[in-house]
């Protein structure tokens, strides 16, 4: 099996060996080879019976810059399309691969160096796609700055991550206004223009076209670690600050790498592919970087996320697959169904839905009207993001199910991604069984998963190599993982728990009902009882009633919700997750009290 040179019998003394790297050829365009690989180096190598074993495999970085390039070099009249105010922008991928080689030197020139930080606060658009290539391929952190934080959140994590340049969307720019004498280590704007106005006061400013204008494209990408941070993005904050996590080369390169995989979301070249996740939010799931490079056309929203307008583009663009949270497709949903002869689904055959659990009813929907598998994912910030997938049909042997068994299935989280593992833990750490009924704390581990938090290592949030989640779940016989609630949100009364997400799944499902949120109030008997917020369609004749006796067919009677309340909007994260820490308050401000107190 391997290659070997008879030095010696083992005596205890690690044996060193020097291996000479070849060249090797290098995705990106522009490359060139560093002396590191070039020289000599000394590593320890194992033994068998007393005789070396070589090592006859290349060690190359796992670095971005090898594979971002790669689409536009395959297919590079393929197109990167993003919806404007006046109708779309069109580019091709050489073309924007080249405007990223453009883009880092452009960065260079004004003393961005490897590991400094870069910031975006951007929509989805093909300026934004140029950052996601440019920065981390330079050996630089593109920072994902969330247009949707509180002035305060902004400049907390601007400070924090020590950003040196910001690069904005002309519209945006109104936001970081009352920010600007706050940041004292940003030294430049970068204003993307889209013919939709906008100015700050800042007082470096550059236009972005006038930025790369006449730079070479084609940049030299350095050879550095494969543990060289190249992304940062902080966590929504629902508790205390928000947190960075610094993803690398390596750990992007394999979340890449996995994520594209048929048995997850199986993206290939021949996708047309609509990030509508934010690209701030957690790398736009990392769709950018696996269709870069795949060499898919890029389909982007820019602003324009009314489902009415999404769904349009997809249909226009033949989007195969998007990826987008629940409440977007519960948007696009209605559309369709107000319009059924339309819209021109033919071409769109998956969508990714992720950041809360999406209803069972909404994807046999999708699949019944539309023949659109729903692929259900589960992640965080901390994990790069895709921890889980749960697809309709994920094993052999699920062929043989029917089709009610195949939605079971893809009601839950799904099955950990090749490379991750995931366990279930009891109070004293002890790790519990994968039953499908044991309740416990959910710990993931993997080569694309946080170890610390930048700056902030907090180690309560990690257990002996393990990233204590703040889910609690089970793990069924299959392997399956359930989510039962976030630890914070689940509903502790009499002694019991009850899951919030459960009876918010259940609730949407009943006709009518658009959007639910499930919260714990005080009560001094039972410490906590469930109270629903629900969102009916426009012309429901839902009642109160109807919704406990919907409840009632499927949880017992100390589970129903002891209040009903409708409303017309339920507040939402940054991120697009119901946000209840804001609708406690809300019910704690306006003096709410349970039924049976007042």
């Amino acid at each position: 099996m391997f290659n070997s040179h008879p030095v010696g019998r083992f005596t205890g003394v690690k044996f060193t060996r020097q291996i000479r790297y070849a060249s090797q050829p290098h995705f990106a365009i522009g490359a060139q080879l560093s002396a590191s690989l070039k020289a000599f180096v000394t590593q320890p190598v194992a033994t068998n019976r007393g005789r070396v074993l070589v090592m006859t495999m290349q060690q190359t970085p796992l670095l971005l810059s090898r594979i971002l390039g790669r689409g536009a070099q395959l297919d590079p009249n393929e197109e990167v399309v993003t919806l404007l105010a006046n109708g779309t922008h069109r580019q091709t991928l050489k073309a924007t691969w080249d405007r990223a080689n453009q883009l880092a030197h452009a960065l260079a020139e004004v003393g961005v160096k490897e590991g400094d930080r870069v910031a975006s606060f951007m929509w989805n658009n093909y300026r934004h796609l140029e950052l996601y290539q440019a920065v981390p391929s330079m050996g630089a952190v593109l920072h994902t700055l969330n247009i949707r934080l509180s002035p305060a959140d902004l400049e907390y994590i601007i400070n924090h991550a020590a950003d040196k340049i910001i690069v904005a969307d002309e519209d945006l720019l109104p936001l970081l206004e009352p920010l600007l004498d706050k940041i004292p280590t940003v030294e430049r704007i970068v204003i993307c223009r889209h013919g939709e106005g906008g100015e700050t006061s800042f007082k470096e400013t550059v236009d972005y076209e006038e930025f790369i204008a006449g730079r070479s494209t084609r940049y030299a990408w350095p050879e550095i670690d494969e543990n060289s941070p190249m992304g940062l993005c902080y966590t929504s904050g629902t508790t205390g600050k928000p947190k960075g996590v610094m993803y690398t080369n390596r750990s992007t390169y394999l979340h890449t790498m996995s994520q594209v995989m048929t048995d997850s979301m199986a993206l290939s070249a021949l996708d047309a592919v609509c990030g509508i996740v934010p690209m701030f939010h957690a790398m736009g799931w990392g769709v950018p970087f696996a269709a870069s490079m795949l060499g898919c056309k890029q389909v982007m929203p820019h602003r324009f996320m009314d489902p009415e307008k999404l769904i349009q583009l997809m249909c226009d663009e033949e989007v195969t697959i998007s990826a987008g949270v629940p409440t977007i497709w519960q948007g696009v949903k209605a559309v369709l169904e107000a319009n059924p002869d339309k819209f021109d689904t033919s071409k769109l055959s998956r969508l990714t839905c992720g950041g809360s659990a999406p209803p069972v009813s909404m994807m046999r929907w999708y699949w019944s009207q539309h023949g659109v598998e729903m692929i259900q994912g589960w992640g965080m910030t901390e994990t790069n993001p895709l921890g889980t997938l749960s697809r309709k049909v994920a094993k052999r042997s699920h062929l043989k199910l029917s089709e009610d068994q195949q939605f079971e299935n893809i009601a839950k989280a799904g099955l950990a991604s090749p490379g991750l593992e995931i366990e279930i833990f009891d109070e004293n750490w002890e790790r519990l069984p994968h039953d499908g009924e044991s309740v416990g704390e959910l710990l993931i581990r993997g080569p694309w998963i946080c170890s610390e938090y930048y700056n902030d290592p907090q180690p309560e949030k990690f257990h002996d190599g393990w990233l204590v989640t703040g889910d609690v779940a089970k793990i069924d016989a299959e392997q399956y993982l359930i989510i039962a609630d976030r630890s914070k949100d689940l509903i502790k009364s009499g002694g019991e728990w009850i899951s919030s997400v459960d009876l918010e799944n259940h609730i949407v499902a009943l006709e009518g009902v658009r959007q639910a949120a499930v919260v714990a109030q005080p009560h001094p008997k039972w410490d906590e009882r469930p109270v629903a917020l629900v969102i009916l369609f426009e012309g429901s004749n839902v009642t109160r009633e109807l919704i406990i006796e919907h409840c009632s067919e499927l949880f017992a009677k100390w589970q129903l919700p002891d209040d009903v309340i409708f409303v017309e909007e339920i507040p939402l994260t940054s991120t697009g997750k119901i946000d209840k820490k804001v609708i406690r308050g809300q019910l704690e401000a306006d003096g709410y009290q349970l039924p049976d107190l007042r």
